[in-house]
């Protein structure tokens, strides 16, 4: 079922149920009366080759509102305005479209457009709120150019970005669905950096490079051209994903790197150009200050004392570059936390702190040590996002690598934009 409610991104809507009709789905649009006034029955009729009506006392033999919702498979309302989704928020009833909502036991998506001062005031922000809480999914608004002059966030996000939405929640779950990230770049960085001391010895770090991996199978699964940022990944590491020898997976680009700092200089050149950036690598805090040209040798019974130097923080400097404005519109970036819990704080206290310090729009929060995380097949996961100042728990996923790659990516991109 298409919902369409009583804004001008109405005339979006009909783009969007095209891409429905033209993918095999059979589609029944609900408009709201306003609704009717951007777009007429007639369009929608055309376009569904289904009978629209907007009120409960039309088509009464059919308990429209009670049949509807009992036979759709998933309830899609674009666009959603304020109105409605402080309707469905407090179980109104006042239409077809919003007694639909209240008969339905199909997953329902929301798609938001309205004004900005309409979508960041405290009642918008509290209804969007609340129906995530109830398990409703609401995209957040793209940002850009308003009715009129105005500009920032509120516009409808795209047919298409709202078409990968529904193709994912009709998939089997915890799998991405097919042509999901069609047409985007995905740049993901996996592994650990090794920071040389001499010709031989480095400092490095327990990863294998398996996250990391599986985000980028993932991603090519989704249809996406990926490009991989290995930090010391074997071989055998990247057939296990899948992805087999370097350049052999179409769609696939394999960057090897070895320290954080050319791995810092390769993701921010390739990140210019990529619609989501995934920073799964894990990445040696500090770096030794000098190289040591010749192997060290000991020196008696003594110790051996190095001075370190602090590496960079890449997953910041990404979120600086895309704030520069030097990467594609609607740039999502997710980093990763490898993190354990102490007197001080848990783990996902600590993962939700560097969310908002770093400024990414998601983290993945996982717990290391023990037999967990670090070069195990399975994983467990937090996925947080930043809405509106704050750290936002999405969901919890445990599983093969593989399965959590699936269930992140998918959920990052149905998340709409955090910013």
């Amino acid at each position: 079922m298409l919902g369409v409610a009583g804004g001008i991104a109405a005339y979006k809507s009909a783009v969007l149920l095209r891409l429905l009709r033209e993918h095999g789905h059979s589609v029944r649009v609900v408009p709201t009366g306003a609704a009717l006034q951007f777009v007429g029955k007639a369009t929608w009729e055309a376009l569904s080759g289904e009978p629209v009506t907007t009120s409960v006392f039309e088509q009464v033999d059919e308990v429209a509102h009670v049949r509807i919702g009992h036979e759709a498979d998933l309830v899609v309302v674009a666009p959603a305005t304020a109105d409605v989704l402080a309707s469905a928020r407090a179980g109104l009833a006042g239409d077809l479209l919003t007694a639909t909502l209240l008969t339905t036991a199909a997953p329902v998506l929301m798609a938001p457009a309205m004004h900005t001062e309409m979508w960041h005031h405290a009642a918008t922000r509290e209804n969007v709120r609340v129906l995530r809480d109830r398990g409703v999914h609401v995209l957040d608004p793209a940002e850009g150019r308003l009715t009129g002059s105005d500009s920032g966030p509120g516009r409808l996000p795209e047919p298409e970005e709202i078409f990968a939405a529904v193709q994912q929640l009709l998939a089997s779950p915890g799998e991405p669905a097919p042509g999901l990230l069609q047409g985007k770049r995905v740049l993901v960085s996996a592994g650990g950096t090794r920071e040389p001391l001499d010709p031989v010895r480095f400092l490095g770090n327990r990863s294998s490079g398996r996250q990391g991996t599986a985000m980028a199978a993932a991603a090519l699964a989704a249809g996406a051209r990926v490009t991989l940022v290995a930090a010391n990944v074997e071989r055998d590491v990247l057939c296990e994903a899948g992805l087999g020898a370097p350049g052999s997976a179409a769609g696939l680009e394999v960057v090897g790197v070895e320290s954080a700092l050319e791995l810092r200089e390769t993701m921010l050149q390739l990140a210019a150009e990529a619609d989501i950036v995934v920073m799964a690598a894990a990445v040696a805090d500090y770096r030794p200050a000098s190289l040591a040209e010749t192997k060290l040798k000991k020196q008696g019974d003594d110790g051996l004392t190095l001075q370190l130097v602090q590496n960079p923080d890449i997953l910041r400097d990404l979120v600086a570059q895309r704030a520069a404005g030097t990467a594609p519109a609607g740039q999502r970036i997710v980093g990763f936390a490898a993190e354990t819990g102490d007197e001080h704080g848990t783990v996902l206290e600590y993962g939700s702190a560097k969310l908002l310090r770093k400024g990414a729009d998601f983290l993945v929060v996982n717990e290391v040590g023990a037999g967990r995380g670090f070069g195990t097949a399975e994983n467990s996961v937090t996925l947080v996002a930043a809405r509106d100042g704050s750290a936002e728990v999405i969901g919890e996923r445990r599983g093969s690598k593989a399965d959590v790659s699936q269930w992140v990516l998918s959920r990052v991109v149905t998340s709409g934009p955090s910013r």
